[in-house]
């Protein structure tokens, strides 16, 4: 990406459409803005404007954004014109014939992010909120943006300061009559309250990970026990191919699913069984794998197929006993469906939502990445170091230091180079 030039790109998406938004961010948005819309409009305010230069392309409306007051920090601009494939295409070209270029994925939010309109983590929220399909991954993703996880990693970032500054002080002015030799006698205790409080947030990741990625559901059994025709019936389509044959459903299939508000990650797996065949074991072996992996297990027993063992694991298990239209006694189950009749699978949803509820209800998690995680591990043991030495305070306060330093890559504001390129070329053309 080069900066100090002005890019510009449609922003509302894939055109025919009854609006379109063309953004545009950088130097020469002023003149830009006089030459294919006749003047500057009053900042912050939408006016009507004949769009074109020899020739009238579009009538819109037109919005200026002076720097430094705008979502990257740039004079910005937004032309709200008819959402005609042609017409864009004219008005873009227009715009690049004066002086801009075509922006590239994620462009206007690394400005945002390079002109310090938003951090690292706020950049996340928005790219979760960009994508979210359910009310809470809506939620979750809207908290992060707004500056949540911003707000709480700044105040323990303000402890360190506050604690190193007390160990630094004695070193720095260890020869001056107003600055005491020995630490306050609380000091250790600061620590560990910043240590329990940093701990109950590292616990809430896993939370908050089920609610931005999904709950993950495998649907696990012998074959022919009914998992690709239930899968079919909770999505309401025919997502997977159904046979009398076993063995029919050789990978992972993952479908998604809003069940409450809360995104659920339904997995239909192969038949587990002893087979020959290459391809069919590698799809046990994958099956083996999900299950593992997964949050919850529906377990699937049918009256005309024997069952198997099941699977040892820790993931709560619901014994679901399928084919009850057949009329033949079935295993002791905790419930049960027919996906003929369409019995017991509103029960079924209904069981789901309830359990969707004890792992991913609550406020929304703000923290939920892989990278949150590290981070906050990484600055547990930082703060678990500085205990140790506190005796020697050289250590303890270099350990402080590294504390305050996987915070502030949590946020971007030091080594942020290296996950850039990969975070924003995930966001969409003009955002």
């Amino acid at each position: 990406m080069r900066s100090g030039d002005t890019i510009v790109a449609l922003s509302s998406g894939t055109t025919p459409s009854g609006v379109a938004v063309i953004r545009l961010s950088g130097p020469d948005v002023p003149s830009i803005l006089v030459a294919v819309a006749g003047a500057i409009p009053e900042p912050r305010k939408l006016v009507l404007r004949p769009i074109g230069t020899d020739s009238l392309l579009d009538r819109g409306l037109v919005a200026y954004f002076p720097a430094p007051h705008s979502f990257t920090g740039e004079h910005c601009a937004e032309l709200q014109v008819h959402g005609s494939p042609a017409g864009v295409r004219a008005i873009l070209r227009l715009v690049v014939n004066h002086g801009a270029r075509l922006a590239e994925a994620g462009e206007f939010t690394r400005r945002a992010f390079e002109n310090g309109k938003l951090d690292l983590v706020e950049i996340e929220g928005l790219g979760d909120l960009l994508d979210a399909e359910t009310e809470n991954q809506r939620r979750q993703a809207l908290a992060r943006f707004e500056g949540g996880l911003t707000t709480r990693i700044d105040g323990w970032r303000d402890q360190l300061l506050d604690l190193r500054a007390e160990i630094e002080a004695r070193l720095d002015f260890s020869d001056e009559g107003d600055v005491e030799d020995a630490l306050p006698a609380d000091f250790g205790h600061k620590i560990e309250n910043l240590h329990a409080d940093i701990t109950e947030a590292h616990a809430s990741v896993e939370h908050g990970r089920v609610i931005r990625e999904g709950i993950r559901v495998a649907l696990a059994g012998a074959p022919n026990a009914g998992k690709s025709s239930l899968l079919n019936a909770l999505s309401k389509s025919d997502v997977a191919i159904v046979t009398e044959e076993a063995g029919t459903t050789r990978d992972v299939r993952e479908v998604p699913l809003d069940i409450g508000g809360q995104l659920f990650i339904l997995l239909d797996l192969a038949g587990l069984r002893e087979t020959d065949s290459k391809a069919e074991a590698e799809g046990v072996r994958r099956a083996k794998l999900a299950i593992e992996q997964a949050d919850i297990v529906l377990w699937l027993t049918a009256p005309d197929i024997a069952d198997i063992d099941r699977i040892k694991t820790t993931t709560p298990i619901l014994r679901i006993a399928t084919k009850t239209d057949l009329a033949i006694q079935s295993a002791p189950s905790d419930l049960t469906v027919s996906v003929k009749t369409g019995a017991g699978i509103s029960a079924l949803l209904t069981r789901l939502a309830d359990m969707g509820k004890d792992l991913g209800s609550g406020e929304p998690g703000l923290l939920s990445r892989e990278r949150d995680r590290l981070a906050l591990e990484e600055a547990l043991h930082g703060l678990d170091a500085a205990v140790r030495q506190l005796a020697m305070p050289e250590l303890a306060a270099e350990s402080l230091r590294l504390t305050s330093q996987s915070l502030e890559r949590l946020v971007g504001r030091m080594d942020a180079e290296r996950v850039l390129d990969r975070l924003f070329a995930s966001f969409c053309i003009g955002k």
